[in-house]
């Protein structure tokens, strides 16, 4: 179990975490001013290593006094924008220009990473699906913990950068990750609406709570989210998007000099995904072609795509429709689907988020 304290930060009085006793130790000094790269290394003892570690991409830019934003990209391994665009940033950054403190973690399902893979390949868990964590656990597990106990009591504000990964295509967007207080909800849509991507959209994961972002929000962290493109691919518009919102949160924290750099066009759409309404499932197997691209607007009836069965050429297929009006914000990429598989996610329109924002 983890205990409650309450503690003061830059962003108020807020319940933070006691860390639980755990063995992971960093090579970087997380309080030390100045840049450094290196890891958190994950004790582990499998057949080929009996005293050994995993090495979790680890840095911290840290100069003046300002808030600490912890940013997060490869949650998924099959999600690259963020990686890129959070390694650029790193080798890019003067400390000098930073007042407050910067804690990346490039790939921090670290084995999923270095395996293009959605969830790890050395206990099969998804990373994204395994806050709070233990300690005591399997990789993924700890890794969750130790960010959960030990990162976000020290953060202001977390940053977590998404894509499709393999199976889906998103419209790139940033992500208002609704928060258990009314104040955090409107922190978080001001900050997610600074990020400047084209498209917002409130995304709640059906009330998921074992997330990253649901842990940070319980701890009162300032949460953004992102979704950039995907079907295993690296977009070069998303890219684009993801560099220049890192940079604006950092800005809209106060620890890079300036104004977010919001382009025009940018929060031309607020939306959010309404519930499991907004969700477009096969009740089949067979192979999934869509009908509807991503970004457009449908109707309910609409006739979304056809599920085929090839092996039954006599079967027709069958028609999957569109179950609200609302903007496709999520297309499946693999053509083979099984009973479950996601095909679409629908979004509808969240004047409110601008209501509350103000």
């Amino acid at each position: 179990m983890t205990n409650l304290t309450v503690v003061t930060s830059g962003e108020g009085e807020r319940q933070r975490f006691v860390p639980r006793r755990n063995s992971i130790f960093t090579s970087v000094d997380l309080d030390r001013p100045g840049k450094q790269v290196g890891y958190f290394a994950v004790p582990q003892s499998p057949n080929d290593d009996a005293w050994g570690v995993v090495q979790v991409p680890l840095a911290v830019v840290k100069n003046g006094t300002g808030p600490t934003v912890l940013i997060e990209a490869g949650n998924h391994g099959d999600e690259y924008e963020g990686p890129i665009a959070l390694g650029e940033l790193l080798r890019e950054i003067d400390p000098m220009d930073v007042n407050g403190r910067i804690i990346a973690i490039p790939a921090i399902n670290v084995r999923a990473v270095e395996a293009g893979t959605r969830t790890s390949p050395t206990d099969g868990l998804n990373f994204n699906r395994s806050f709070p964590g233990d300690f005591n656990g399997t990789l993924t597990s700890q890794i969750a913990a130790y960010v959960n106990d030990c990162l976000f009591p020290i953060s202001d504000y977390f940053l977590d950068l998404h894509s499709g990964g393999s199976s889906l295509m998103i419209l790139p967007s940033a992500i208002i990750e609704p928060s258990p207080t009314p104040e955090g909800h409107r922190r978080n849509i001001r900050a997610t609406l600074a990020f400047g991507a084209p498209t917002v959209v409130m995304v709640d994961n059906l009330g998921e709570t074992r997330t990253s972002t649901s842990a940070a929000n319980h701890q009162g962290l300032v949460v953004i989210g992102s979704e950039m493109a995907g079907g295993g691919l690296v977009s070069k518009d998303a890219l684009a998007i993801c560099r220049r919102g890192i940079r604006n949160v950092l800005k809209h924290a106060g620890v890079l000099k300036g104004e977010p750099d919001v382009p025009e066009g940018a929060n031309a759409r607020v939306l959010k995904v309404p519930g499991s309404e907004g969700y477009i499932l096969s009740d089949e197997d067979g192979v999934f072609e869509p009908l509807s691209e991503i970004g457009t607007l449908v109707k309910k009836g609409d006739i979304a795509g056809h599920i085929h069965f090839l092996r039954t050429p006599a079967r027709e297929p069958v028609t999957l429709r569109h179950p609200i009006d609302g903007v496709v914000f999520a297309k499946r990429q693999p053509g083979r689907v099984r009973p479950g598989n996601c095909c679409f996610v629908l979004a509808t329109e969240y004047p409110e988020a601008l209501a509350d924002e103000l």
